[in-house]
């Protein structure tokens, strides 16, 4: 029986990426490492030391395998091995000085054949190319492996985001209607015709170079700043995004000479509740509106800047 379409496409990928890498090579990156041994070297440069049952793990490898590729390194004295201090039962890993060097040449390299790949390909080519790898990177990684989070300023092509992940977001959790999405267009728009970079400012959260989350911080008077368009992906949550942007927000507002900080929210709004009260806001008054297709309070929450230094 000949092999379905999708099995075909995979191994038709796997033939093309493995070639355009070099992995087909006698030697990794004109080195004398094998694609295997690269990555065991790669993975024990993340940390000073690493338990051999971890690296097993991480790796997906046969223990058998395993063992045999550390014996081979250690052998090239790009390693040693000792007992755990917290379990004799177990063995730690450690890269030695050549071992960091021959970290430090594979890395190199892979940053070169990676930039050389790229540079075949047209801006537009590049960009999907790149788009696809996250794409199935993402779909193949550990979903419970860390990731880690960058915060960045907002700048040209986030502001599009802001509004659209907005508008969708909203109105996929809690119906809100497309009047939200122009809202939102409107207080972006206006942030960005008119702020002034020492009184207002815009971060993204960013995890593996996408977008995840994002704050404003808007003038509202010459003593107040207003916490505007707190949003987090459902990605991303439980990471920690929230607050991390909330605190970024609230230290700008503090260094800019502010004296409080107001912010609001809606009912719905559940979750961000806690965020903005761990940050020391406190909910200062209420009121029952109609918007953007749906009856909710509204919550204003405020917080003394001077009063609660972080």
């Amino acid at each position: 029986m000949p092999p379905s379409p999708q099995i075909e496409i995979v191994r038709s990928f796997n033939r093309t990426a493995t070639a355009a890498m070099g992995a087909l090579d006698e030697g990794l990156l004109q080195t004398e490492y094998t694609l295997s041994e690269a990555r065991v070297i790669h993975d024990l440069a993340q940390r000073d030391q690493t338990e051999v049952a971890d690296l097993r793990a991480a790796l997906g490898l046969d223990s058998g395998y395993l063992s045999r590729l550390l014996t081979a390194l250690e052998a090239r004295g790009l390693l040693q091995r000792a007992t755990s201090p917290g379990d004799g039962r177990r063995q730690v890993l450690a890269l030695t000085a050549a071992g960091r060097k021959a970290f430090a040449v594979l890395d190199c390299r892979a940053d070169q054949s990676a930039a050389e790949l790229l540079e075949r390909l047209a801006p537009p080519q590049r960009a999907r190319l790149v788009g696809a790898m996250r794409t199935v990177r993402d779909l193949l990684a550990d979903p419970e492996a860390p990731r880690a989070v960058v915060l960045r300023a907002a700048g040209p092509g986030d502001w599009g985001w802001i509004v659209a992940r907005h508008g969708a977001l909203y109105a996929a959790e809690f119906g809100w209607d497309e009047t939200f999405e122009a809202l939102v267009a409107r207080i972006v728009a206006d942030h960005v015709e008119s702020r002034d970079p020492r009184t207002e400012a815009a971060w993204i959260a960013e995890v593996d170079g996408e977008p995840v989350g994002c704050v404003l911080c808007i003038r509202e008077d010459e003593a107040t700043a207003k916490l505007r368009l707190l949003l987090v992906d459902p990605r991303a949550r439980g990471a920690g995004v929230g607050s991390r942007l909330v605190e970024e927000c609230v230290r700008f507002a503090r260094r800019a000479g502010y004296e409080r900080m107001v912010l609001w929210t809606n009912s719905p709004l559940t979750s961000a509740r806690p965020i903005y009260e761990a940050a020391g806001f406190a909910l200062v008054s209420e009121e029952d509106h109609h918007s953007w297709g749906h009856g909710m309070t509204g919550q204003t929450f405020e917080l003394d800047l001077a009063g609660h230094a972080g």
